[in-house]
């Protein structure tokens, strides 16, 4: 449980800080998805934008965590885990 909250964690802190700095920059309601225009509302978007980002964040976290195992820690049989 403890590898899921440091991964889950700084990745919301992140996505918390990349939100904002976006939607500093993009107005919600002018923004297009596959050439149409978007149809939420402002908090709907604001809501699937934290997500998105959250998820981007929790894949980048989640794979600095898988590259610092080492190969014991990855190749050992899962019957020894106890």
């Amino acid at each position: 449980m403890l590898k899921v909250l440091l991964v889950l964690w700084p990745s919301f802190v992140v996505a918390g800080i990349a939100e904002g700095v976006f939607f500093t920059v993009v107005d919600p309601q002018e923004l297009y998805l596959f050439g149409e225009p978007v149809h939420y509302s402002k908090l709907a978007t604001y809501s699937i934008g934290f997500l998105g980002f959250w998820l981007a964040c929790a894949a980048s976290s989640l794979m600095t965590w898988f590259l610092q195992l080492g190969p014991a820690e990855i190749n050992r049989r899962r019957d020894d885990t106890g």
